[in-house]
């Protein structure tokens, strides 16, 4: 897979690149990450990529020709264009499922006040990572490289992965390491019985009650199992 991210601060993405998983993955040759400096595009020697908006207002706004000129550089057939944008699709898990699939995704990084909106025409979809103001789209381009990355075959472990928050539409059961009582506070007994059986029912079932207490809104949009819905009043009913 191959990531391309156009963004006017190449530097920032030095440090995401070059650590952890990501840097792994790209040892591995599982995915290729290249970032383009849209300021290359700009036409004028000082290399202007903004302009003050048609009809007044404050800030600045990124050119379309600059963009749009970078975007034609290295689009093929096979690429997948993502802007972000405030006003797109909020990205999720399943998003990051779809971008893995692509073998070319772009990734244009939004800009301060705004972006001339005809570049939209441009690309294949907008996306947002949330409800707030970011300086630019340099962080939300990380998130959505991260996400996608991680679920690439070879970058990490496939049943950590099929563990992990939100995979299965719920939250992840909380994890613990040695030792295995530190200030009084212990690990739940049934985690050291080494019975495999007890450990995946209390790990469903904690998973269940850590969604139930802190993301209630996500129980809404899945269909739980029989064994789930027993599990999840019998969380209720302790808690009373």
């Amino acid at each position: 897979m191959k990531i391309s991210i156009m963004t006017l601060f190449p530097a920032m993405f030095e440090g995401f690149c070059n650590t952890s998983i990501i840097k792994r993955a790209q040892e591995k040759g599982l995915v290729d990450i290249e970032c383009i400096d849209m300021r290359d595009f700009a036409l004028d020697r000082f290399k202007h990529v903004d302009d003050t908006p048609y009809g007044g207002g404050s800030g600045m706004i990124l050119k379309c020709q600059v963009v749009i000129d970078c975007l034609n550089s290295i689009r093929t057939s096979r690429s997948h264009v993502v802007l972000t944008a405030p006003i797109g699709k909020i990205f999720k898990q399943a998003k990051a499922h779809e971008f893995k699939k692509y073998e070319h995704l772009i990734i244009i990084c939004g800009h301060y006040e705004g972006i001339d909106a005809r570049v939209y025409d441009y690309v294949d979809e907008l996306i947002s990572i949330g409800d707030y103001v970011l300086t630019g789209g340099e962080l939300a381009a990380m998130v959505m490289a991260d996400a996608t990355i991680r679920l690439l075959k070879g970058s990490i472990d496939e049943q950590s992965s099929a563990d992990e928050s939100f995979e299965n539409g719920l939250l992840e059961y909380p994890q613990y390491t040695k030792p295995s009582d530190y200030d009084g506070k212990k690990v739940p007994e049934v985690l050291l019985s080494g019975h495999h059986k007890n450990i995946e029912e209390y790990r469903m079932k904690m998973s269940l009650k850590t969604t139930w207490e802190n993301r209630p809104d996500l129980l809404e949009k899945i269909e739980l199992s029989p064994k789930q819905q027993a599990l999840l009043a019998q969380i209720k009913e302790e808690n009373k």
